[in-house]
């Protein structure tokens, strides 16, 4: 059954917020921004038909409340809500408070949540879906995690299972750094997620990040593309593009079929991404991991793909079936993206909140930045540093590359500290520009390059 989306309460902040305000405007849907103290005059609050208060600026207390974001939602009348991506987006209690006040959740089923969020019952169903997994097993005492090493063989990776995006994220490279090493990552797992849950999976030396975009209404879904995210720092991204540079065309094919898979195995309804390990070596690849949220790096499929990802979102939301075929993606040129951070690089990528004096962005063809700052916003020292995403798209990945180049040149943000001159050192790199570069590569970069790491 289709319910029509008139008035939708967007439950986040930043340039998502401003990004799906714009899908709104296009669409003729009411938005509706549910916003902290901290950002009640901020851009995306002006851009917003409206505006609601959900709470003080720390974001126990605003953002990552479901019981307030629900009651903002009722309060303004809004028909559904778009978590947008962080804060409560993978979190089924605000699926299911949505659900229990009759409001549309923008995102996949509670269940779809609870099978995906817990990433030791995500790789049980992708081995149900036939995927391969990397390595691994639980470790729940250092009893169980020696007999997981002692099988899989070091260096390992201790990951937390209810949560991602690098916390709760360790190497372990000898077995007698495994019981601190445990300790630290439950520890860091606790306090970001509620839950001191690891796990460990064998650590691929020489593994690329490669994610596939998917697309699902609870029948069917369709794949639309894959997206290299390889260029990290302790684990959060700083770089992506699409489609993935130097992919064999039958690991390319097999990559999309595996993460279809596992979306119909799950029924999955919405946007996900299925994150894969490429080991470039063997050529072969491992389930990591399924995101059952909109991503930063959205925007690089967006522009080799020409969908606005939003608004198929939005479509799914409103029980419409699906409506591209698998024969109607087609993928034109190469995207990349630049996230643009308020981190001061010479100081360990220190944060860097403060106001900003003067933002100039570059325009042209191919070019897009996403973006919710400018001349005389503050950046609050309360939420993540992400200023701005650079996308560029080009005929091939060497025009992208060239025209990314020029358009950091013209970019300016004043008045606080930016990685803008970590992406113009790396896109100056050789390695990088020779393509296919692995997770470990960034240190690589960082540790050659004392321009940028000093």
């Amino acid at each position: 059954m289709s319910h029509r989306i008139h008035r939708l309460l967007i439950a986040n902040r930043g340039e998502i917020a401003a990004r799906v305000i714009r899908t709104c405007a296009r669409l003729g849907i009411e938005s509706v921004l549910a916003a902290s103290d901290a950002d009640l005059d901020a851009l995306p609050a002006r851009l917003a038909d409206r505006v609601v208060r959900l709470g003080p600026a720390p974001a126990a207390q605003s953002y990552l409340d479901p019981a307030a974001v629900v009651r903002a939602a009722l309060a303004v009348g809004a028909d559904a809500v778009h978590p947008g991506y962080g804060f409560l987006s993978e979190n089924p209690a605000l699926a299911q408070g949505c659900a229990e006040a009759g409001l549309v959740f923008v995102g996949p089923s509670v269940e779809s949540l609870h099978a995906v969020g817990d990433k030791l019952t995500a790789r049980r169903h992708a081995l149900a879906a036939g995927l391969p997994v990397v390595p691994g097993g639980e470790a729940a005492d250092l009893a169980a995690a020696q007999a997981v090493a002692a099988e899989v063989g070091y260096p390992l990776l201790v990951k937390a299972v209810g949560g991602g995006g690098g916390r709760g994220m360790k190497r372990v490279r000898s077995a007698g750094e495994l019981a601190h090493t445990l300790d630290l990552a439950s520890s860091e797992a606790a306090a970001a997620f509620g839950d001191p849950r690891v796990y460990l999976e064998r650590y691929v030396e020489s593994g690329r990040h490669v994610e596939v975009q998917v697309l699902g209404d609870g029948s069917s879904a369709v794949a639309l593309g894959d997206r290299d995210c390889s260029v990290q720092r302790r684990y959060q991204k700083l770089f992506e593009e699409a489609p993935a540079p130097l992919i064999p065309d039958r690991v390319r094919a097999d990559m999309a079929s595996a993460a279809l898979a596992l979306a119909v195995h799950l029924g999955y309804r919405g946007l996900g991404t299925v994150e894969l390990l490429y080991d470039r070596q063997r050529e072969s690849f491992y389930f990591l991991e399924m995101n059952a949220r909109i991503q930063v790096e959205h925007p690089v499929t967006e522009a080799v793909t020409g969908l606005d990802l939003v608004a198929e979102q939005l479509a799914v939301a409103e029980g419409l079936p699906l409506r591209l075929r698998q024969e109607d993606v087609v993928l034109t040129g190469h995207a990349v993206e630049c996230r643009i951070n308020a981190e001061d690089a010479a100081h360990d990528f220190r944060p860097s909140p403060g106001q900003i004096e003067r933002v100039v962005l570059p325009v042209g063809d191919g070019i897009r930045v996403d973006t919710h700052v400018q001349g005389g916003s503050v950046v609050p020292p309360f939420y993540d540093s992400l200023l701005a995403k650079l996308i560029v798209h080009g005929t091939d990945r060497a025009d992208a590359l060239a025209r990314a180049r020029a358009a950091l040149d013209l970019l300016r943000i004043d008045g606080v500290t930016t990685t803008v001159p970590v992406h113009q050192a790396l896109l100056a790199d050789a390695e990088f520009a020779a393509g296919g570069v692995d997770t470990a590569f960034f240190e690589r970069f960082l540790s050659r390059d004392l321009a940028v790491a000093s």
